[in-house]
């Protein structure tokens, strides 16, 4: 059970260090991104994910892990609601419903 907390886990932190490049990208300027801190973290957060991701890799099958990473989509759209403001439709709501389903249907 720990491994698919793990799953989850990575998923979360993917989409964090999505955001955090965004942020970091708020300007058009390549130096100011650069000197940017949430650049950073970003940078940090993915590197975090792919060690996990290596990790889960050597203890479930990669049919799992691989499709499970979907559910990176879902906290994406999420945090870009809840935090830049950004509008998301029914159809968005009815697509990441089917992730999450098919998420339950590879771990149960």
């Amino acid at each position: 059970m720990m491994l698919y907390v793990s799953l989850v886990l990575m998923t979360m932190l993917g989409a964090l260090a999505s955001l955090s490049l965004k942020k970091a990208c708020g300007t058009q300027r390549l130096w100011a991104i650069a000197k940017n801190v949430f650049f950073y973290v970003g940078g940090f957060l993915y590197l975090s994910t792919a060690v996990i991701n290596i990790v889960l890799l050597r203890y479930l099958e990669y049919s799992v892990v691989l499709p499970f990473t979907s559910l990176t989509y879902v906290w994406s759209t999420i945090l870009s609601a809840k935090i830049l403001k950004e509008h998301v439709s029914k159809k968005q709501m009815v697509g990441l419903a089917l992730i999450v389903l098919g998420s339950c249907f590879l771990i149960f």
